[in-house]
């Protein structure tokens, strides 16, 4: 059977693994990525990782794979990446580490391959027509059209968090603009937000002026809206209620049989799902209320399998 390698590779760490045709995966590996070294050491890397795999584990026909940042697919290079990835625009992706592994190589946005994991082994296997929405650190999404990752006409499609939501209304986005989704249902906004409201200082640390400690990131606030504390639950609502606002018209423009929801957001709990859940419901058409809203496969499995789907599409 056909084995192929996958890479998703990320601002912060890099996973690896060996996948069989059948979605199968056989051997992986995960290790930090040395993004502050620049492309070169990322390339070399990942390359590293996948030799290390095929050394254990055996040959492989091609490489997969997803990549942090907006990807032209058919050039196989990087348009534009963030801070996250120093130099990583304009890095000829596909032809650089088809150079170091000597096997056709083809690659995509991360969270495109990730939807293609989940349409082809994952939470929305049989599934044709679906919205993914990543929810972490940014806001961002696939669309799976006819089986397929729709890119747009400039490769940036998915761009979900830069939608307009009133809650973000004069708030600063990432991006350099105001008003976006990610301006308040990002996770670092809503550490911001909720920093801001318990009187903690910006950076938290021993210098906080309340008790407990201060907030060191968002698991600490979804603990919080666990245990009771209102203005964490407080804060969580409104990040969730604008992302489904987004959410919601998406749908009504979109049309999807399913929408999967991941990212580090996603697993803030009931305080976060609620009303997230709420603010679609109330923003779609009657004709869509039943369109399934769940989470997506948890971990790294989906975009891994997205990548070796890629790489299987190399050959073909």
């Amino acid at each position: 059977m056909t084995v192929v390698a996958a890479l998703d590779i990320g601002g912060t760490k890099t996973a690896a693994a060996l996948v069989d045709g059948e979605g199968r995966l056989l051997r992986r590996r995960t290790a930090p990525t040395p993004a502050a070294a620049g492309p070169g050491a990322v390339l070399d890397a990942a390359a590293a990782a996948v030799a290390e795999l095929a050394a254990a584990g055996g040959p492989y026909a091609a490489v997969g794979v997803g990549s942090a940042g907006v990807i032209d697919a058919a050039a196989g290079t990087v348009l534009s990446a963030t801070a996250a990835l120093p130099g990583w625009a304009g890095t000829a992706l596909r032809d650089e580490l088809g150079r170091r592994l000597g096997v056709p190589v083809a690659v995509d946005n991360d969270v495109h391959a990730h939807a293609l994991g989940e349409t082809w082994r994952g939470a929305a296997a049989g599934r044709t027509h679906v919205l993914l929405v990543a929810a972490g650190t940014g806001i961002g999404g696939s669309l799976i059209l006819g089986g397929r990752v729709h890119r747009g006409a400039h490769s940036a499609a998915g761009h979900l968090g830069h939608v307009p939501v009133p809650a973000a209304a004069g708030r600063p986005c990432a991006c350099g603009g105001t008003g976006h989704a990610e301006g308040v249902a990002a996770g670092p906004a809503m550490v911001r937000e909720y920093r801001r409201r318990a009187g903690e200082p910006a950076g938290g640390g021993p210098e906080a002026v309340t008790e407990p400690a201060a907030v060191t990131g968002l698991a600490a606030v979804a603990e919080r809206a666990a245990a009771g504390d209102a203005v964490a639950s407080a804060v969580l609502a409104e990040g969730a209620v604008a992302l489904g606002e987004a959410v919601g018209g998406l749908i009504n423009a979109l049309d999807p049989e399913l929408v999967l929801v991941t990212g580090g957001v996603s697993r803030c709990g009931p305080a976060w799902w609620r009303p997230l859940r709420a603010a679609i419901a109330a923003t779609t058409l009657p004709l869509l209320s039943d369109v399934p809203v769940a989470p997506g496969t948890p971990g790294d499995d989906a975009a891994l399998l997205g990548a070796a789907r890629l790489a299987l599409g190399a050959l073909a």
